[in-house]
C-alpha cells in the first residue's frame, strides 16, 4: 500500500469560527423566513394541507439519525471537504471522487437556484413599493454582494449571516404570537397530526418539501478548517441547526394551519400561493410589519445564497487542493484569507447562467430557480444518503455508540433513500414543469458520480502517491486518538506537482 505523503505547507485558513457563528450559517443557508413563504403554502396546496407540520417533524427526526452519525464522523475527522472526505474514510476514495463531483454540482446548481429566487422576490417586492427594475438587475447587485462578501474572510459572511437568521426568525415568531394570542389552543389543531391527514393523497409531495426545505444545515462539516475547535463545534453545531429548524418549520407551519383552519388551508394556500404568510400578516399584525416581511424575505434569500456560495466554495477548494479539479482553485487569499479564486470561479459561473437565462428570455423562479433548485437538492440528499453509508462503513471495525454509529445511521440511510425516491419520482412537480430538458436533471448526478469513480480508478492506476492523497487528512480521525502537535495543518497541499 503506498504511504500518503507529508508534503510542505501551503496557503492556510484561519480558525476563527465558533460555535453560534457556524450556527448562524448553516440556518441561514435553510432560509427559515423564505422556506416558509415560498414552500409551505405549494407544500399545502399539492401536498397532505393541514398535516404539513407533522411532515416537518418527520424530515426533522430523519435527519436527527443522519446527523447522529454526521456527527460520529465529524468528531473524529476535522477537514474542509465534508461529505467528500466521509466517503473517502467509509466507503473509499473512488465512491468520494463520484461524491465529490456530486457535491460541486448539486452546491452550485442550489447556488444559483437562490440566486434566481431573489432576483425574482426582490424584483417583485421593489416593483411593489414603486421601484421597478428587471429581474436581471437585482441579480446583478446580488452578485456584487455576494462577491465581495466571499471574497473576504468567512468571519465576515458569519457575522452578516448572524443579523440576517435573527431579522427573519423574529418576524416570523412575531406573526407566531399574535396568532396564538388571537386564537388560542385553536392556533394548534390537533388535526395536524392525526393519522387519517398525514397518510393522506399528496404524502411523497409534503415529504419532498420538507426534506427540500432542510437542504443547507449539513454544510458545518465544511468549516472544520476554520473552526476554533472543529471536533466540538462541528457537530455540535450540526445538532443545534437540526433542532432549531425542525422545531421552527413544523410550529410556524402548525401555527399558520391553525391561523387558516385545517378544513380551509388547502383552499386558501391555493388561492395565495405567493402571498399567504403576507396576507396571515395583515390579518394578525398590520401593514407595516408585512412590509418589513416582504423585505426580510429578499434578505432572507440572499443569506441563503451567501451561506451556499461558501459551501460551494469549499468543495471546489478541496477538490482543487486534491486535483480532481484544477490545482489553481487551490488558492488562500493572503491577506483576507478567504477562498477567493474558488470565490470568483463561482461568481463567474453564476453570472453565466444568468446571463444565458436573460437572453432565453426565461422567468429567474419559474425556470431558473426551480430547476436549479431541484437538482441541487436532489444532489444534497444523496450525498446525505452516502454519507450515512459512510458512518457505517467506517465504524464497520471501530468502537462506537451502538445508537450513532450503528442504528441512527441505518435510520437515516432508509429516510433518505425514500426521500430521494421522492424527489426523483416528483421531480416535475419540484421543478414545476415537465420540460423533457430538466425532467433529464437527475442523470447529470449519475453521470458525475461514475465519472469520478472511473476518474478515480484511473488516478490509482496512473498517480499511485496522488490516489493515496486523496481526502487525505494529517490529525486525528482513522483511530480517534489526539493529534500530535503540530500535526493539524489545515491549509495542507495532499502532495507536490511533481506528484
Amino acid at each position: 500500500m503506498v504511504a500518503a505523503p507529508s508534503p510542505p505547507q501551503q496557503g492556510q485558513l484561519e480558525r476563527t469560527l465558533t460555535t453560534p457563528k457556524i450556527v448562524f450559517m448553516i440556518i441561514a443557508a435553510a432560509a427559515p423566513l423564505a422556506a416558509m413563504v415560498s414552500t409551505v403554502p405549494l407544500s399545502f396546496s399539492i401536498g397532505t394541507a393541514a398535516s404539513v407540520p407533522a411532515l416537518f417533524v418527520f424530515a426533522g427526526l430523519t435527519l436527527l439519525c443522519f446527523t447522529s452519525g454526521y456527527a460520529a464522523i465529524s468528531s473524529r475527522i476535522s477537514h474542509a471537504g465534508g461529505f467528500y472526505t466521509y466517503i473517502a474514510r467509509g466507503l473509499g476514495r473512488p465512491a468520494a471522487v463520484g461524491g465529490g463531483l456530486i457535491a460541486v454540482i448539486a452546491y452550485n446548481t442550489v447556488t444559483i437556484g437562490v440566486l434566481g429566487a431573489f432576483a425574482y422576490f426582490a424584483q417583485s417586492v421593489a416593483a411593489a413599493h414603486g421601484l421597478d427594475w428587471p429581474w436581471e438587475v437585482w441579480a446583478a447587485i446580488g452578485l456584487v454582494l455576494v462577491g465581495v462578501l466571499g471574497y473576504r474572510h468567512v468571519e465576515l459572511s458569519a457575522r452578516v449571516l448572524s443579523v440576517f437568521m435573527i431579522c427573519e426568525i423574529t418576524v416570523l415568531f412575531a406573526l407566531d404570537v399574535a396568532v396564538l394570542v388571537r386564537q388560542g389552543t385553536s392556533a394548534l389543531p390537533a388535526a395536524s397530526f392525526s393519522a387519517h391527514n398525514v397518510f393522506s393523497p399528496g404524502l411523497g409531495v409534503s415529504v419532498m418539501f420538507a426534506f427540500a426545505s432542510f437542504i443547507g444545515f449539513e454544510s458545518a462539516a465544511l468549516y472544520s478548517e476554520e473552526a476554533r475547535n472543529p471536533r466540538r463545534s462541528v457537530p455540535l453545531a450540526t445538532v443545534i441547526a437540526v433542532i432549531l429548524v425542525a422545531s421552527f418549520y413544523g410550529f410556524t407551519s402548525w401555527i399558520a394551519v391553525g391561523a387558516v383552519g385545517p378544513g380551509h388551508v388547502r383552499g386558501v394556500a391555493t388561492r395565495h400561493l405567493d402571498d399567504m404568510f403576507f396576507m396571515l400578516s395583515d390579518n394578525y399584525l398590520d401593514s407595516a410589519m408585512t412590509t418589513v416581511m416582504q423585505v426580510l424575505l429578499c434578505v432572507s434569500v440572499l443569506g441563503a445564497w451567501l451561506a451556499l456560495h461558501n459551501a460551494a466554495n469549499r468543495y471546489m477548494f478541496v477538490l482543487g487542493r486534491d486535483r480532481v479539479l484544477p490545482g489553481w482553485l487551490d488558492a488562500v487569499h493572503p491577506r483576507h484569507k478567504a477562498i477567493h479564486r474558488a470565490s470568483l470561479v463561482q461568481i463567474v459561473f453564476s453570472a453565466l447562467v444568468v446571463a444565458a437565462f436573460a437572453v432565453a428570455h426565461l422567468d429567474p423562479y419559474l425556470n431558473m430557480a426551480t430547476s436549479m433548485l431541484g437538482i441541487g437538492t436532489l444532489g444534497v440528499i444523496v450525498l446525505q444518503a452516502l454519507a450515512s453509508l459512510a458512518v457505517l462503513g467506517y465504524y464497520r471495525k471501530r468502537p462506537g455508540h451502538w445508537w450513532s454509529t450503528r442504528v441512527a445511521p441505518v435510520l437515516g440511510v432508509a429516510g433518505l433513500l425514500t426521500a430521494t425516491f421522492l424527489v426523483v419520482r416528483n421531480f416535475s412537480v419540484l421543478t414545476g414543469t415537465s420540460e423533457p430538458a430538466v425532467v433529464a436533471l437527475p442523470w447529470l448526478l449519475l453521470i458525475a458520480a461514475i465519472g469520478g469513480v472511473l476518474y478515480a480508478y484511473w488516478i490509482r492506476s496512473a498517480h499511485p502517491r496522488r490516489y493515496a492523497a486523496l481526502a487525505h487528512t494529517e490529525n486525528a480521525g482513522d483511530d480517534g486518538a489526539p493529534a500530535a502537535p503540530g500535526a493539524e495543518r489545515p491549509g495542507v497541499r495532499p502532495y507536490t506537482p511533481a506528484d
